[in-house]
Order: C-alpha cells, then structure tokens, then sequence
C-alpha cells in the first residue's frame, strides 16, 4: 500500500496503516504530536500503536527541536543480523544445548557480565574507537555518573521485554544470527532525566501532552541533552557489536567441525535521532519504533517469538522520511496479553523454536503481536524483501 493522509494541526498525519485499525489512544497521540510548533511533517508506520508520550512505529521530523520520549527511554534500541556459512542441515536436533550456551555467554533479563568484557579478545572485532568512547563518558550528564560501572558491565548484554537473541533460518536453508537491544540501563536513566529536565522547560508549558516536552535549538539543555543522546546510541550500537562478538564465539565452539564464517554484520537503531535533510531544511527525524530506510539501506524488521524476520532494503521514499517499520508492533498491551494467554497458548503458537514456554515471557506470545506479513505488505513502497528469516531458538530475558 501507499500511504494514507490524515488531517493533523499542523502537518498531514501519512499513515502506511490502515487508521480503522490503529487505536484511539495512539490516533489521539499521533494528533497531539502534529500540534507541536517545531513539527515539520509527521510519518507512521504500519506496526504503529500506543507509547508513552509519541506512538511506537512514528516518525516525527522537526525543525529546530527534539522530544526526549518521542525517541523512547531505550535510547539507540535496535537490530543486528549476520549471515553464516552454516546450514539448516548443520543444526542438531535438540537445540537445547545450544541455547544454554548462549544464555550462559549472554546475560539477560537484569543480568550483567561479572567483569567488563575486553572487546580485544575477538577474533575480528574493530575496537578501534572503544576506550574513546569510555572517555566521553566524563561529559554526560552528572546524575548518571554513579552509573558508569554498573553500564560497563551491562556492555554485551541482553536485557528484558521484546529484547531477543536467535538462531534463524532463511528460505534458502541458510543460517543467522539476529539479536535485538538497546542502551540497557544507563540509556534508560539518560532518558527519564533528560525528559524530566524538558517538562520543567518554560516553552513547554502549554504543550497538549506533557510528555512531548522538546529541547530546543542553542539551548544549553538541547546542547547537554544531544551530547547524552549521542553518548547512548553509541552505547547501544557497541552493545550490539559486543553480544554478536559472544555469540559467534558460541557458534565457532558448538560447530567447530563445520568451521563456520560470517557475512559482514547488518546493523540498525530503531529508538534514534538523525540529522537529516528534506526539502532544503534541516531537519532532526526521531524514529521511535522505525528503522532508516534509504535507498539500498539494509534493515531488519523482526516478527515476534514464533513467527519470521525479514531482512529488508530500503527504497528511499522520502514521503515517509526514508523510513520504515522496526518490526511487526504490538497489537495488545503486555497486561492485556497476559490476561488473554496461558502458558500452554505460548507452547502452542512458539511450537518448533526452542526458547522459554514459561509464565514470565507470556507477554511477549506471538498472538499479542500483528501479523508480521501484513506488516511487510503494508510498506512496498518503503522496502524490498531480501530475506525471510524463522527462528529455530530465541533466548529471551
């Protein structure tokens, strides 16, 4: 599909969804954001529904402006995909195994490494930059500084909620590697403070939802905030770097006759500020819950526990700010979803994969997502589909 225009206060509101399906909720979110001064176009996508203070699956593009919680409290959170060499017929039958491994090697949940982990000691990984980034540290913001350790050891973890790790399959037998995370703790509590320091801002005072409280340009504030914002993407992009790295040391190990290779990795945020130029304006685009999609940018835009991922290139339409949707999007709220579901519904709909079947991830069951093919076919005009991935064992927190 193509896009739907909706009448918004002060830019069109372009839907790649279908807007009888989307919440009343995240509709009268999506109108609060079109009401804001800095606005200059406003893009959804289809997994869009109901965030705190901008929906998920939104792209804002403002002038002058960013807002804190239109870019999520899990600062730089997103995706990485790597291709191996290894078959579909290289896998044993019991997975069992290999996903004690990866949880062994993988903290998750609240879990944290016991010591930093030395990104020196794998084989291949760039580390060129990685002591530069401890070091600007320094410079953010002072009320996370008691952190720094706790963040240390948090660097190559997974984390909790929709946060993943697994081994797939795509349609030609071949097997990947995909896991999904962010800024973990530290990236969290940059946000909350971040957000709290706009809400008390004088120029924010009038806005329709306190919670799009924005920095505005040459402004000490946006100045302290951009620098943290910054710091915590990078965060999350070596986070990311750093699993990966463990977990091709667990594949490389359990597969050591089969002496596995890898593909370069395929990287993308998807809770992230860029400085991005449409029509002639400078413009900072927040997507929360949406992917860059540039001509030939590659992207991954996961389903849930028990259905696909697909690998994904982007088209480049400007319309929607290069953008598409970061994954299928949930279509119940976790409460909801454990209210509707048993664990014996989980076993049912994750039959196949090996992963958790237990109360603590009912949340995250597949039914309480949207259809991830209706998701795909609702942005043709924003991506080509280069694989179709499906998960034989998802690790979750």
């Amino acid at each position: 599909m193509s896009y739907v225009e909706m009448p918004g206060a002060k830019v069109p509101i372009r839907m790649w969804a279908d807007p009888a399906t989307v919440e009343a909720a995240a509709m009268q979110q999506l109108h609060n954001v079109s009401t804001l001064p800095w606005i200059e176009g406003l893009a959804v996508m289809p997994d869009v529904h109901y965030g705190k203070g901008a929906t998920v699956g939104s792209v804002i593009a403002m002038r002058g402006a960013v807002c804190p919680a239109a870019v999520g409290v899990d600062i730089g959170c997103g995706m990485s995909a790597v291709r191996t060499s290894l078959t579909a017929g290289d896998l044993p039958g019991d997975l069992s195994r290999l996903r004690s491994k990866i949880e062994q090697a993988i903290p998750v949940g609240r879990g944290m490494h016991d010591d930093p982990v030395d990104p020196s000691g794998f084989h291949g990984l760039a580390t060129s930059g990685w002591d530069g980034f401890w070091g600007r540290f320094d410079g953010v913001a002072e009320a996370v500084k008691f952190r720094q350790e706790r963040a240390q050891k948090q660097m190559g973890t997974l984390g909790s909620g929709n946060h993943f790790v697994e081994i797939c399959t795509d349609t030609t037998g071949a097997v990947w590697l995909m896991l999904h995370s962010g800024s973990r703790n530290i990236g969290k509590e940059l946000a909350e403070f971040h957000i709290g320091v706009a809400q008390g801002l004088p120029h924010n005072q009038g806005l329709v939802d306190r919670d799009l409280a924005v920095f505005v340009a040459d402004t000490p504030q946006m100045a302290a905030y951009r620098n943290d914002l910054f710091w915590a993407q990078e965060y999350a992009k070596y986070n990311r770097t750093l699993m990966m790295a463990l977990l091709k040391d667990v594949v490389r190990k359990e597969f050591k006759k089969a002496k596995p290779t890898f593909e370069p990795e395929i990287s993308c945020h998807h809770n992230y500020v860029a400085e991005e130029r449409y029509d002639g304006m400078e413009l900072l685009v927040t997507r929360k819950g949406a992917i860059r999609a540039g001509s030939g940018d590659f992207g991954i835009i996961p389903g849930s526990m028990g259905t696909g991922s697909y690998i994904v290139k982007g088209l480049g339409n400007d319309k929607s700010f290069n953008s598409a949707s970061h994954g299928a999007g949930r279509r119940m709220s976790r409460n909801a979803a454990k209210r509707r579901f048993s664990t014996k519904d989980l076993e049912e709909q994750t039959r196949g994969v090996e992963c958790r079947k237990d109360s603590g991830v009912v949340d995250e069951i597949p039914g309480a997502y949207k259809p991830i093919e209706q998701v795909i076919d609702q942005q043709r005009d924003l991506v080509q589909v280069v694989a179709k991935l499906k998960q034989v064992v998802c690790v979750k927190g």
